[in-house]
């Protein structure tokens, strides 16, 4: 690790890592609850045509492909609210118009190499400059602003619009808001994991949050640490192992979600084996079922064919011999 922290250019590394692995979740999470998971992807399409319009002009293609991406969301939003044509049929179009034109200007232009187009579709992290990096900042501190201020009306927005719409909030006015982010989302993690895999960094991170936390900003809290997590990892990674920055990445956070999985799964069913129920149980206990009742834990177990049993959601446990009772 001191080894890598020792050159400039992994330093400027971990950090576009760790603004990204910050960024991404925070704003995934609204996608999710939204069920719009694929949204990033369509902004990342149409992005590429900005960084396609900034390389053939001799701009910043950061800038242009935020330009890009913030049209693209508001013009979904747009579309979304009219009704006259779903989101999905929306977002497909700017799926193929915007990949399709990116490809197309930056076989135009005369700067242009195949190096180009795929630093910006798969990630080049290793080539953020300090320029870049102080952009990237300033971009994910607006995110975090934003999200901070506004958690409360997203989360209504997107829980359910039709509800917030009734409570007077401008459902449109967040919708556009949230597509705004979600472009400057992609654009921050464009050099990171690259646009083809942006949308990974923003819902994984927020699937693995969802099997751990109990309670939404638990949720926030979790996915944007499995987010910084498996940014800044896979980074490490990359290096050691001479991998794409940007695939290691979201294999990390894949890796990290199946095994929590595989851990909730694991308590899940160690927990059901704890969980003792009565093997055969016909008979309906109450007041004057004709068993004696046993004060038990804060609950009524009742003694019947020698064992004591506690209804419990439409069953029936075990919790011990009648020779125990006069123990408990």
């Amino acid at each position: 690790m001191s080894e890598m922290l020792a050159l400039d250019f992994m330093r400027q590394a971990f950090v576009a890592a760790l603004l990204a692995g910050v960024a991404a979740p925070l704003v995934g999470t609204f996608l999710v609850q939204r069920r719009m998971s694929l949204i990033g992807d369509g902004m990342g399409h149409v992005a590429l045509a900005g960084v396609a319009v900034g390389i053939l002009t001799g701009q910043q293609p950061v800038l242009t492909a935020l330009v890009a991406a913030v049209l693209a969301g508001v013009a979904i939003e747009l579309i979304r609210a009219s009704g006259r044509t779903s989101g999905d049929v929306a977002l497909a179009v700017m799926f193929y118009g915007g990949i399709a034109l990116g490809v197309v200007l930056i076989a135009r232009s005369s700067a242009s190499n195949p190096s180009n187009l795929t630093a910006y579709l798969f990630g080049a992290i290793l080539t953020t400059s300090s320029g870049d990096l102080a952009l990237l900042a300033a971009l994910t501190v607006a995110v975090l602003l934003v999200t901070t201020v506004l958690r409360q009306r997203f989360f209504a927005v997107a829980n359910d619009e039709e509800y917030a719409r009734s409570a007077g909030l401008p459902v449109l006015a967040y919708n556009l808001v949230l597509a705004v982010l979600t472009a400057v989302t992609v654009v921050v993690s464009m050099r990171i994991v690259g646009l083809l895999l942006i949308s990974a960094l923003m819902i994984v991170p927020n699937a693995t949050a969802q099997l751990l936390a109990r309670s939404f900003g638990a949720s926030v809290r979790w996915a944007v640490l499995v987010g910084v997590v498996s940014s800044v990892g896979g980074v490490a990674v990359s290096y050691e192992a001479g991998t794409p920055s940007g695939g290691t990445i979201v294999l990390l956070a894949i890796g990290l979600f199946l095994a929590v999985t595989a851990a909730t799964a694991l308590v899940g069913q160690l927990r059901r084996a704890a969980h003792r129920r009565a093997e055969r149980h016909d008979h309906e206990h109450g007041p004057r079922c004709g068993h004696e009742a046993v004060e038990h834990d804060g609950h009524v177990d009742y003694l019947h064919d020698g064992h004591r049993h506690a209804a419990h959601e439409g069953h029936y446990d075990e919790h011990g011999r009648h020779e125990e009772a006069g123990t408990r």
